[in-house]
This record gives C-alpha cells, sequence and structure tokens, in this order.
C-alpha cells in the first residue's frame, strides 16, 4: 500500500487505498461546487449551507419580476464571483492533466476557475457564468461588458463591499424597485446567463463530451460533489458499466457512496494536492 502522511488516522487509510486504485491509470475527474468552497464560493448542499431557492428555468423565462430579482442578484455578486480565484484544487487538477496522469476535467461549476487554474480540457456541464446569450437572436455577450453596461443604466445601485455571496454568485437584494433589466443590443430580446438553470436539460452534445472524456479514461475520481444531480450520477454508472475504479472525494454523504471503489471524507483540496503530488510517480 502506498505510504501517505499528514492526515489523520482514517483519511489516510482512505487516501493510500485511493492511490492504489488509481496508480498508473488515465483519470477523469468529475467535480462539483465542493471544489469551489475554497475559493469563497459557498455550495448548495455542503455541511452548514444555508438553505436556498435557486432560480428555476421556467420562472426565469415567464416571469418578468424573477427576471429582474436574477439580475439585481447576480449584478451585485457578479465582482466578488468574477475575483474568486483558483484554489490548491483547481491547481492540482491542472497538474494532474499536464503530467499525463488526468485526462480533463467535467464540472457542474459554472465559476471558470478550472480554465483559469490552467486545465485544458474542461466540460463544464452547466455552462458558465462568463457569457450571456439572446433567447431570441442567439447574439452572445461577454459578461463583463454586460456588468459594464448593467452599472451604466442603473448607477444608483451600489455594490456593498462585503457580499455575501450564494453559490452560483448571486446576492440577494433588499430590493429591486427601478431596475432596469438588460436586453439584447442587437434584437431587444431577452438575455439569458450561459448557464443551464434548475428544470433545464444539460445540453446532448455536452453530456457526450462528458461521457467521452470518462470513455476514454481508466479511472474516475469524483471530487466535491453529492451527486444529487443526475448528470454526475449517470458518469458514475458509465464508470461503473466499464468496472473502472471510482473514487469519491466529498464531506459527507453522496448518491454513490456506496458504488465506490474508495470514498474519502475529506475536503477536496488537500486531497486532490496529495494525488498530484504522488500519482504522476506512480506512472
Amino acid at each position: 500500500m502506498t505510504i501517505v502522511t499528514g492526515f489523520d488516522a482514517q483519511t489516510t487509510d482512505s487516501l493510500a487505498r485511493a492511490v492504489d486504485a488509481l496508480a498508473g491509470r488515465r483519470v477523469a475527474i468529475l467535480t462539483g461546487a465542493g471544489v469551489s468552497t475554497d475559493s469563497g464560493i459557498p455550495d448548495y448542499r455542503g455541511r452548514g449551507a444555508p438553505v436556498r431557492t435557486p432560480m428555476t428555468a421556467d420562472r426565469f423565462l415567464s416571469s418578468e419580476e424573477a427576471r429582474r430579482r436574477y439580475w439585481v442578484g447576480s449584478h451585485l455578486g457578479w465582482k466578488a464571483f468574477a475575483s474568486a480565484a483558483p484554489n490548491d484544487g483547481h491547481l492540482a487538477l491542472a497538474r494532474l492533466e499536464g503530467s499525463g496522469v488526468a485526462t480533463g476535467v467535467v464540472t457542474q461549476n459554472v465559476d471558470g476557475l478550472h480554465v483559469r487554474a490552467g486545465s485544458r480540457r474542461v466540460v463544464e456541464l452547466h455552462g458558465t457564468m462568463r457569457r450571456v446569450f439572446c433567447t431570441h437572436c442567439g447574439q452572445v455577450f461577454d459578461r463583463r461588458d454586460l456588468a459594464e453596461r448593467v452599472e451604466r443604466d442603473n448607477p444608483w445601485i451600489a455594490v456593498p463591499a462585503n457580499v455575501k455571496l450564494g453559490p452560483d454568485g448571486d446576492v440577494l437584494p433588499e430590493s429591486t424597485d427601478g431596475f432596469l433589466v438588460p436586453e439584447c443590443s442587437v434584437c431587444a430580446g431577452m438575455l439569458k446567463p450561459d448557464v443551464v438553470f434548475f428544470g433545464e436539460f444539460i445540453p446532448a452534445e455536452k453530456f457526450r463530451e462528458a461521457e467521452q472524456l470518462v470513455r476514454t479514461s481508466e479511472a474516475l475520481v469524483v471530487a466535491g460533489s453529492s451527486l444529487v444531480v443526475n448528470s454526475g450520477i449517470r458518469l458514475v454508472e458509465r464508470a461503473r458499466r466499464r468496472r473502472l475504479p471510482v473514487v469519491i472525494v466529498n464531506r459527507g454523504e453522496t448518491r454513490a457512496d456506496a458504488r465506490a471503489t474508495v470514498k474519502i471524507d475529506a475536503g477536496t483540496s488537500d486531497i486532490l494536492r496529495a494525488f498530484a503530488d504522488t500519482l504522476p510517480s506512480l506512472r
């Protein structure tokens, strides 16, 4: 068994077994919100996470008031969300890809931190907050440019110095009165962030890309996801059907704990860094 130190006895044992299961294999990575909590972005379901009601696709598309609420809260949190920096876990995954161990990252996160950390093959299952598109004409806008337009159209909005971000980078606003909702500058159509809202399906081509990454790998690591979202559990099942080792790193239970080769109940940053320090030498 591989010798790993620096953790409590239970984590050390689980980590060593995980390293042994992954040694010499090309590994696909699936990440969830737990990977980004060390960057200051909270998750929906982690221990101590506040109860929140996420925006649904139906509400956003059918209600002008819901859209106003969304854009106010999203704008208030945008600067803090966009300025979040990749943490040790993101950087470790980039190192694993650079060393040839990781085949790439499939992420349920919309924060873009894997890309900023240097990962080259990133499948963003739920989209990205970096882009906004028009639901009528399809024009795509950079979120930074849109934020500048929102500020010009709503100069009375003051972004507080310290904001309490929600999982998707939004802030609960005190009021939405008088807010001018941004429209498409090409056709005046409805703008929507390029993310998959609750109640929407992941684009089929995006899921096929994630499946291909798992299909061309020899093991799967799930990091920071409770696997409540069906897309994640489907990828785990794809790996299990091929009898690939599945290692889960997450604080608290996940839907696939009983199916994992090894489950490590711990934070992701330290464990992923340990993988990056150890696995390349075992190829």
